[in-house]
Protein backbone atom coordinates (compact mmCIF):
# COMPACT_ATOMS: atom_id res chain seq x y z
CA UNK A 1 0.00 0.00 0.00
CA UNK A 2 1.14 3.30 -0.93
CA UNK A 3 0.85 6.43 1.54
CA UNK A 4 -2.42 8.18 -0.17
CA UNK A 5 -3.92 4.40 0.01
CA UNK A 6 -3.04 3.95 3.64
CA UNK A 7 -4.47 7.46 4.53
CA UNK A 8 -7.83 6.52 2.30
CA UNK A 9 -7.85 3.56 4.00
CA UNK A 10 -8.12 4.44 7.56
CA UNK A 11 -10.30 7.78 6.95
CA UNK A 12 -12.77 5.06 5.82
CA UNK A 13 -12.13 2.74 8.28
CA UNK A 14 -12.74 6.04 10.71
CA UNK A 15 -16.24 6.98 9.04
CA UNK A 16 -17.53 3.19 9.08
CA UNK A 17 -16.21 2.97 13.02
CA UNK A 18 -17.92 5.83 13.27
CA UNK A 19 -21.15 4.75 11.59
CA UNK A 20 -21.54 1.14 13.59
CA UNK A 21 -21.41 3.26 17.01
CA UNK A 22 -23.93 5.02 16.01
CA UNK A 23 -21.53 8.96 16.62
CA UNK A 24 -22.13 11.95 14.80
CA UNK A 25 -17.97 12.41 14.65
CA UNK A 26 -15.31 12.54 16.82
CA UNK A 27 -14.01 14.59 19.59
CA UNK A 28 -10.03 14.92 19.16
CA UNK A 29 -7.79 16.53 22.47
CA UNK A 30 -5.25 18.36 20.15
CA UNK A 31 -2.30 19.31 22.07
CA UNK A 32 0.01 20.50 19.15
CA UNK A 33 2.22 17.51 18.81
CA UNK A 34 1.84 14.82 16.18
CA UNK A 35 0.05 11.81 17.11
CA UNK A 36 -3.14 14.54 18.00
CA UNK A 37 -2.51 16.19 14.58
CA UNK A 38 -2.15 12.95 12.59
CA UNK A 39 -5.51 11.75 14.74
CA UNK A 40 -7.49 14.86 13.75
CA UNK A 41 -6.37 15.59 10.47
CA UNK A 42 -7.96 11.94 9.80
CA UNK A 43 -10.84 12.63 11.74
CA UNK A 44 -11.74 15.78 9.93
CA UNK A 45 -11.28 14.00 6.13
CA UNK A 46 -14.10 11.71 7.03
CA UNK A 47 -16.31 14.38 6.41
CA UNK A 48 -17.72 14.05 9.40
CA UNK A 49 -18.19 16.46 12.63
CA UNK A 50 -14.77 17.26 14.07
CA UNK A 51 -14.55 18.96 17.88
CA UNK A 52 -11.34 19.76 18.47
CA UNK A 53 -10.80 20.60 21.96
CA UNK A 54 -6.96 22.60 23.01
CA UNK A 55 -6.78 21.56 26.70
CA UNK A 56 -4.15 23.58 27.88
CA UNK A 57 -2.44 23.19 31.76
CA UNK A 58 0.61 25.55 31.39
CA UNK A 59 1.51 24.72 28.05
CA UNK A 60 4.43 26.45 26.26
CA UNK A 61 4.24 29.64 24.01
CA UNK A 62 5.42 26.83 21.11
CA UNK A 63 3.18 24.34 22.09
CA UNK A 64 0.19 26.42 22.09
CA UNK A 65 0.69 27.94 19.33
CA UNK A 66 1.43 24.51 17.33
CA UNK A 67 -1.93 23.46 18.76
CA UNK A 68 -3.84 26.98 17.31
CA UNK A 69 -1.89 26.73 14.43
CA UNK A 70 -3.07 22.96 13.41
CA UNK A 71 -6.67 23.89 14.12
CA UNK A 72 -6.64 26.93 12.10
CA UNK A 73 -5.27 24.82 9.58
CA UNK A 74 -8.25 22.06 10.30
CA UNK A 75 -11.11 24.69 10.30
CA UNK A 76 -9.81 26.21 7.04
CA UNK A 77 -9.37 23.27 4.99
CA UNK A 78 -12.49 20.63 6.38
CA UNK A 79 -15.68 22.81 6.86
CA UNK A 80 -16.89 19.78 9.74
CA UNK A 81 -14.09 20.96 11.85
CA UNK A 82 -14.38 23.42 14.90
CA UNK A 83 -12.86 23.86 18.18
CA UNK A 84 -12.60 25.14 21.95
CA UNK A 85 -10.49 25.50 24.37
CA UNK A 86 -10.88 24.76 27.97
CA UNK A 87 -8.12 25.88 29.88
CA UNK A 88 -7.54 22.99 32.74
CA UNK A 89 -4.27 25.19 34.55
CA UNK A 90 -6.67 26.34 37.53
CA UNK A 91 -8.11 22.88 37.77
CA UNK A 92 -5.02 21.24 37.83
CA UNK A 93 -3.72 23.36 40.60
CA UNK A 94 -6.74 22.90 42.81
CA UNK A 95 -5.87 19.75 42.40
CA UNK A 96 -2.24 19.75 43.20
CA UNK A 97 -3.15 21.83 45.94
CA UNK A 98 -5.60 19.48 47.42
CA UNK A 99 -2.76 16.64 47.15
CA UNK A 100 -0.28 16.21 50.67
CA UNK A 101 2.67 18.30 50.21
CA UNK A 102 5.74 16.79 48.75
CA UNK A 103 9.19 17.45 48.05
CA UNK A 104 10.14 19.14 44.64
CA UNK A 105 11.43 15.67 42.96
CA UNK A 106 11.93 14.22 39.19
CA UNK A 107 9.48 11.76 40.71
CA UNK A 108 6.81 13.63 41.59
CA UNK A 109 6.76 15.92 38.45
CA UNK A 110 6.69 12.90 36.76
CA UNK A 111 3.04 11.81 38.79
CA UNK A 112 2.12 15.35 37.71
CA UNK A 113 2.67 15.15 34.10
CA UNK A 114 0.42 11.96 33.95
CA UNK A 115 -2.17 13.99 36.30
CA UNK A 116 -2.19 16.58 33.20
CA UNK A 117 -2.82 13.66 30.99
CA UNK A 118 -5.60 12.15 33.30
CA UNK A 119 -7.60 15.81 33.79
CA UNK A 120 -7.38 15.83 29.58
CA UNK A 121 -8.75 12.48 29.34
CA UNK A 122 -11.70 13.64 31.56
CA UNK A 123 -12.44 16.21 29.96
CA UNK A 124 -12.36 14.42 26.24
Amino acid sequence: MKGGEIIQFITDWLAGYAKEAGAAGFVVGVSGGIDSAVASTLAARTGLYLLCIEMPIYQGPAQAARAKDHISFLKKNYLNACSCEVDLSRVFDQLTKALPEAEETPARERSLVNVRARLRMTTL
